[in-house]
């Protein structure tokens, strides 16, 4: 896009400049003519065609060298040079040329009118009154006598001048106000944008990371120790390890099912497929998987009537009881584990209870920075004791961000109990079977 000028003018200020140009140079015209038409004496011609042909010289030196309207209407003015000396000397060979052709004293408005922008609305006034008053003179000089008609006629139309020029240049400083607005509106919306898509990054870099510590890390996480579990078999038990092998790559296959889905951004490949019972088959899924996994023995149990919840609560409820069955396995050293999803009137809750070692949930209190916590069952984060343990951290902003509560409850000795409840509209949105070609795509 061209710039934009710095102090726009308007485009009757700069039409006012051309008919001021036009307007002096008719007048001399008329001026000269008038004297032709007399008859008057060969000197008297040749002096007033003189005196014309150098005003309208200096004239136009004047309007190369000083700017008229096409100014900013801030800038100072009324400097002696240029501005000054054009006015002085216009204004003395206009009454030369008046002294010689009474018919130059027309000249008087267009030079007030030049004078107000030339020297500005202090001294542009000063000039104003004194060339009207130099017009009075002159008229009185040549006609011998005084009418009310000759002093009303400049005077107004100095009054004329200055309140067209003030008019106008008021104009031009709403416009160039206005413009200035525009131009802090335009960068403050520029900021708004660049601070937007900051959080839109910030928040989708927050829930990739909630969707990696959920799946690919839980999973790698599973895959290490069955690994460590098959090595420690190898040269002993043969069928041992290869079913540890086994396990491990079946649980690689479904990260990299997760890992795909996140460049497709679809929903989560265990809730493939429609239906309103679509999440508790999902979470049975789980339960299975994580009781292949472990000595832990996982029951899912539904109640309520099963109905559409829209997909960012499927998907955030898959994700806390993926978390929530990992810390089981991996720090709660619990025998069997709950999980319940409660369809309610106006919210779904979903309960995972362990009856592992517990703990305190004093100590769920970050201790140098967010995702930090101690603590082992399902109410806590995975990797809780590794620095950036991220999982009750993730479990929580999951919940707030559907405007859900999430509560742990747990003692050493007396197993954890996660509860989270997130409420669902009255419609909820329908929720997308497009996972379901990938579901597909990695059968």
């Amino acid at each position: 896009m061209p710039a934009r000028p710095a102090h726009p003018a308007l485009a009757t200020t700069r039409g006012l400049q051309v008919g001021l140009d036009v307007l002096v140079g008719g007048l001399v015209l008329f001026s000269v003519g008038q004297v032709l038409v007399s008859g008057g004496s060969r000197g008297g011609v040749l002096t007033v065609v003189l005196l014309a042909a150098a005003l309208l010289a200096l004239y136009a030196v004047g309007r190369a060298r000083v700017r008229v309207v096409d100014r900013p209407v801030g800038a100072p003015r009324g400097a002696w040079w240029p501005g000054g000396a054009w006015m002085l000397a216009l204004g003395l060979l206009w009454l030369a040329l008046a002294a010689a052709a009474p018919s130059a004293l027309w000249l008087a408005f267009p030079l007030m009118l030049l004078q107000m922008h030339v020297l500005g609305p202090h001294r542009g006034v000063v000039a104003v009154v004194l060339t009207a008053g130099a017009a009075v003179a002159a008229w009185a000089w040549w006609s011998g006598t005084l009418v009310v008609g000759a002093v009303l006629g400049p005077l107004l139309g100095g009054a004329v001048a200055v309140g067209v020029v003030l008019g106008l240049e008021a104009l031009v400083r709403e416009a160039q106000e206005r413009q200035r607005m525009l131009a802090e509106l335009r960068a403050t919306r520029a900021d708004l944008a660049h601070a937007e898509r900051d959080r839109a990054v910030a928040g989708e870099r927050e829930r990739l990371a909630r969707e990696i510590h959920d799946t690919l890390a839980q999973g790698y996480s599973a895959i290490e120790l069955l690994l460590r579990a098959a090595r420690a078999q190898v040269g002993g038990d043969d069928d041992g390890a290869r079913d540890g092998i086994d396990r491990a790559r079946d649980v690689a296959r479904e990260n990299l099912a997760e890992a795909r889905r996140f460049v497709r951004d679809l929903a989560p490949t265990d809730l493939a497929g429609a239906g309103e019972t679509a999440l508790a088959a999902a979470l049975r899924r789980v339960a299975g998987r994580t009781a292949d996994r472990g000595d832990v023995a996982v029951t899912v149990t539904v109640t309520g009537a099963p109905r559409a919840v829209g997909t960012p609560v499927e998907t955030a409820l898959l994700r806390v009881a993926q978390s929530a069955l990992a810390n089981v396995t991996q720090h709660a050293g619990a025998q069997a584990a709950a999980v319940t999803l409660s369809y309610l009137d106006d919210a779904v809750a979903l309960d995972v209870v362990d009856d592992g070692v517990g703990f305190d949930p004093a100590s769920l209190a970050p201790t140098s920075g967010p995702g930090r916590g101690a603590g082992r069952g399902a109410g806590s984060g995975t990797e809780d004791d590794a620095p950036g343990g991220y999982g009750l951290v993730a479990m929580r902003s999951r919940a707030a961000e559907l405007g859900g509560t999430l509560s742990v409850e747990s003692a050493p000795g007396r197993g954890t109990a996660l509860a989270v409840q997130l409420p669902v509209p009255a419609a909820a949105p329908p929720r997308t079977g497009a996972s379901a070609e990938l579901a597909g795509e990695e059968a």
